[in-house]
């Protein structure tokens, strides 16, 4: 067995897809020992998918755009959230933007992920940071969780299925981001490059198994029930309705591949907080390498169902 290292943040449902390749075997029957490592920090996942503690990574995608900007090796080579699966929850006493006046937003971390998406959603409501309101960076969303239920933040965004378990225990959602930004490629599957260009048979292994497992997670709600359940810790009720929602909605990319309109939807909206001068790529698709991908397809099913 061939040992990868693969790193995500926290025990996100957004990691439903590596895990179901562990569970279901896909992994074992690739030859692949993958051991799956989990971090609170966002940073953190990719400070270990470029230094080489970790091979692969779910992890953000701004962060691959900052690197690739900067001269780095990073790239995204699939999908994995590509729209927003998050409510914008208040804490209990908060009932409007207008009340997070003075107020402390959490978010996964300043300097990406989702600070700017935050900075719209409360720009649109005529609130600007850091005029109006501060911003903590405190981690992932279960950090959020405790930290809105404690009262040490004020509202953040909260991603299915804790976002239905806040709002069933009275905590407001203030709005639905996905209605207002229909596309948003929060994070990817990133690899260095470098790496990967040195490991072609294990990628080639590695993305057959990726692939059967984001269509194994399409046409199995039990089966995927019953990983979320085990790895999250979540109840069944609410393991069935983020299952309803990623599939309906397509948070996941049912053919794995990460979305062009999604990753220039991220690139628009960080640009308003973090402008990168002179930018080296010049559109979205720059960042994205699908050659991986697009032969796992042709392998499983026969087709490369990727868009172009």
């Amino acid at each position: 067995m061939e040992k990868l290292v693969f790193t995500a943040v926290s025990r996100n449902y957004f990691n439903m897809p590596v895990w179901i390749a562990q569970h279901q075997g896909m992994f074992a029957d690739e030859g692949l020992d993958v051991a799956i490592e989990l971090y609170e920090g966002v940073d953190e996942v990719t400070n270990r998918l470029r230094d080489g503690r970790a091979q692969l990574a779910y992890g953000i995608t701004e962060h691959v755009v900052l690197d690739s900007e900067g001269g780095g090796a990073l790239e995204i080579i699939g999908g994995n959230v590509n729209r927003l699966p998050f409510s914008f929850v208040g804490g209990k006493n908060i009932r409007s933007f207008e009340d997070l006046r003075g107020k402390t937003v959490g978010v996964s971390s300043i300097e990406a992920g989702s600070s700017s998406l935050v900075m719209k959603l409360m720009s649109a409501r005529g609130l600007e940071y850091p005029r109006d309101y501060d911003i903590r960076a405190v981690g992932p969303i279960l950090t959020r969780w405790e930290m809105l239920q404690s009262g040490e933040i004020d509202a953040g965004l909260q991603g299915a299925p804790l976002n239905y378990i806040a709002v069933d225990q009275g905590f407001p959602s203030l709005c639905e981001p996905r209605a207002e930004v229909p596309y948003f490629q929060f994070t990817s599957l990133n690899v260095d490059r470098r790496w990967a260009r040195a490991n072609p048979a294990i990628m080639r292994k590695f993305m057959r198994a990726f692939v059967r497992a984001h269509e194994w997670f399409f046409t199995n709600r039990e089966g995927a029930t019953s990983v979320a359940i085990r790895e999250t810790g979540i109840t069944r009720e609410y393991a069935l309705r983020a299952w309803d929602e990623y599939t309906a909605d397509q948070i996941f990319p049912r053919d794995g591949d990460a979305s062009t309109e999604a990753v220039q939807a991220l690139i628009e909206i960080s640009s308003l907080i973090r402008a990168v001068p002179n930018r080296v790529k010049s559109s979205a698709d720059g960042y994205i390498n699908r050659d991986y991908l697009r032969a796992a397809q042709m392998e499983v099913f026969g087709r490369s169902s990727v868009r172009a």
